[in-house]
């Protein structure tokens, strides 16, 4: 038993020397579990829940105008107007969760097919797929502004009136035989036009004129928005990118710490007296790992394609670019902690945290659309993100090369360079 309480005690000793693993180890899990509690409850309770939602009206109506107001002022949607076109390319881009097109003539088509038999006006939702939540959270409130509105102008407002007016001189001067049905009618619009007239006189008028009306007849077309037609949207996709970026960086940090293990081994001295450049050794490193790199993420997809139908449904050199780049920027990130870091097992701890932060941030386990509005803007900055976003773009959303991977690309190789540059800036071919 004394040795073995020797051996107890010199672990728990040497864990306790190296302060840098024991700080990591308690603030990783702190850090973690904080972020979570903050992203689903709390303070970022109120802006997560905001939905992004844009509305293009080209009816401009007042029921309409009513509509848009209503979709405004309701807590869980952040609204704003656009075009279009506009409309189409946020979605498309999933910078909107939604978008609403109301046409030209919406306000007065929903209140003539209320008495005259009109065709319902048909309003397009366009969505984006990967938001199925929240699209159908958006349709149940457009719903619920349009037939508050729709039948608030039918039964109270002076469109209504009109159209009321129109059917009932209509039906009156209808040569066709009288039918029960057709009487009843009648008499049900000469009922409406006696309640309207007496309760805008009346002392309840403002709360009759508010009031709900019937149902109103109005289609919706919900229309996935993707960069091409025929996309089917696979929830695997993000997944696999994730997963498949958090993994490279994982690959990145291990090569990073075998570079520290050389130089304790006395490999770098070796290699100092060689005729070899610290540069070129960096770059034969970065090359090397990115390589071990392709290999992991590569394999990873290839499993998603043939298992779980992921499809690369926008440009395959894209996809095949961003993947590179990805693997570049990651071997570079794991060279830079193995040139900032003093020991294997300091560096390790805090490459650790520096990943799981990357990843986490750059929306690798967690869709970014769920973060609070400053917190999105905020890991822009990181290339996770960018990394995370490109592969969706060129994958489930079906995007192009120009379009989608092109800037990702571009700032994946951007953080590859600084992070080399910074690396062989800090390098030392001795760790003293």
């Amino acid at each position: 038993m004394k040795q073995a309480r020797a051996i107890v005690v010199h672990e728990l000793m040497l864990f306790l020397s190296d302060r840098r693993s024991v700080i990591v180890g308690i603030v990783t899990p702190i850090l973690l579990a904080t972020f979570f509690g903050f992203l689903f409850s709390g303070a970022g309770k109120q802006d997560t829940a905001k939905i992004p939602v844009l509305v293009s009206d080209a009816d401009g109506s007042s029921v309409s105008r009513a509509v848009v107001a209503g979709l405004a002022a309701d807590p869980l949607l952040d609204v704003k107007p656009a075009t279009e076109a506009a409309s189409r390319t946020a979605v498309r881009k999933g910078e909107a969760a939604a978008a609403v097109l109301l046409p030209k003539g919406f306000g007065e088509g929903a209140v003539r097919a209320f008495f005259g038999g009109a065709k319902a006006p048909e309003i397009v939702l366009l969505v984006d797929p990967s938001r199925a939540t929240e699209a159908g959270l958006v349709r149940g409130l457009l719903s619920e502004k349009i037939f508050r509105e729709a039948s608030r102008e039918a039964f109270g407002g002076s469109g209504g009136k009109k159209v009321l007016d129109e059917s009932l001189r209509a039906l009156e001067a209808d040569s066709v035989p009288a039918t029960p049905e057709r009487e009843s009618l009648k008499q049900f619009l000469r009922d409406v036009n006696r309640w309207q007239e007496s309760a805008k006189d009346g002392p309840g008028a403002d709360a009759a004129a508010g009031g709900p009306g019937s149902a109103v007849p109005f289609t919706l077309k919900e229309e996935p928005v993707t960069a091409r037609t025929g996309v089917v949207y696979n929830s695997y996709a993000h997944s696999f990118a994730g997963m498949g970026i958090q993994f490279l960086l994982f690959v990145a940090l291990d090569f990073g710490i075998a570079f520290l293990l050389e130089r304790q081994g006395g490999l770098w001295k070796r290699l100092r007296a060689a005729p070899l450049s610290r540069s070129s050794l960096l770059l034969g490193k970065t090359v090397a790992g990115a390589l071990v790199g392709l290999i992991s993420v590569g394999a990873t997809f290839a499993f998603g394609i043939v298992v779980l139908g992921i499809r690369i449904q926008g440009s395959i050199p894209g996809f095949v670019l961003l993947l590179v780049a990805s693997a570049l920027m990651a071997s570079s990130f794991g060279l830079l902690l193995a040139a900032l870091g003093k020991t294997p097992g300091a560096t390790r701890g805090l490459s650790i945290l520096a990943v799981l932060l990357l990843v986490m941030l750059g929306g690798g386990w967690v869709p970014a659309f769920v973060f609070p509005g400053w917190l999105r803007t905020v890991t822009l900055v990181l290339p996770t993100r960018w990394a995370i976003d490109g592969l969706d773009a060129v994958t489930w959303r079906g995007a192009g090369l120009v379009d989608g991977a092109l800037p990702a690309i571009a700032v994946l190789l951007g953080y590859a360079s600084l992070f080399l540059l910074v690396a062989r800036l800090r390098f030392r071919w001795t760790d003293d």
